[in-house]
């Protein structure tokens, strides 16, 4: 028979993949191709110039959020598949030493030492692979990496979000391009920290002053770099 909670609690860890790999190329869409606007802007404010400079950002930046998620989250993947791979060599050399290693893992969350060793027996009974994957290595489907979807969901949000910024100097007033993809992009952080918060269960005034923190300080930072070198493009 299978047990059944009483109560059934809302969690959100299993979303933390995706929506880490979704967060991270929204936020870089929007601050990176807003940043590249307002600094190219503000050396040579051609509307041209600039918009060729944005275009250019977002196509080069999500194929390169895209790659770099897929290359980081395969070498995760690559890493925990070497893990269990040894896992399931030393349960074959080594069973009864294993067992007492899941045992002693047991006893130092708070078990005692027979209750320990009981939960290590049935468990190995069971399914020994998993249960030294989940308590030894602590692996399991949930945070299991996913090098597709993360790539996926990165390069999408940021080629949607980077779009943002891109638009806004498009429909901008003659000589307000600045002004005005500071405004959206600002806007726009502020209803990603909004959104990504709430996606995951967490408070959202912290995580919206936090990418709003951030993101205006890159906008700053490469608006003044603009501004120094004035170089035309």
């Amino acid at each position: 028979m299978s047990y059944q909670s009483a109560h059934e609690e809302v969690h959100f860890i299993n979303r933390s993949g995706w929506l880490r790999a979704a967060v991270l190329g929204a936020n870089d869409g929007i601050v990176s191709v807003s940043s590249l606007i307002v600094g190219v802007a503000a050396a040579d404010p051609d509307p041209s110039g600039v918009l060729i400079a944005g275009v250019a950002g977002l196509a080069a930046g999500a194929m390169s959020m895209a790659a770099g998620e897929y290359v980081s989250v395969s070498s995760q993947s690559d890493i925990e598949a070497a893990d269990i791979a040894r896992e399931k060599q030393a349960l074959i050399d080594t069973p009864q030493a294993e067992e007492m290693e899941l045992a002693s893992i047991f006893e130092s969350r708070g078990l005692s030492p027979s209750t320990a060793a009981l939960v290590a027996r049935e468990l190995t009974e069971k399914d020994a692979l998993g249960a030294h994957v989940r308590e030894e290595l602590g692996l399991s489907e949930v945070h299991a990496a996913n090098p597709i979807q993360a790539a996926f969901a990165s390069g999408l949000t940021f080629s949607v979000a980077a779009a943002l910024p891109v638009v806004a100097a498009m429909l901008a007033p003659t000589g307000q391009i600045i002004w005005t993809v500071v405004t959206a992009t600002l806007a726009a952080l502020a209803a990603l920290g909004a959104l990504g918060a709430h996606a995951g269960g967490a408070p959202k005034l912290p995580a919206t002053i936090r990418v709003l923190f951030w993101g205006a300080a890159a906008m700053a930072i490469t608006a003044g770099v603009g501004h120094i070198f004035g170089v035309k493009v």
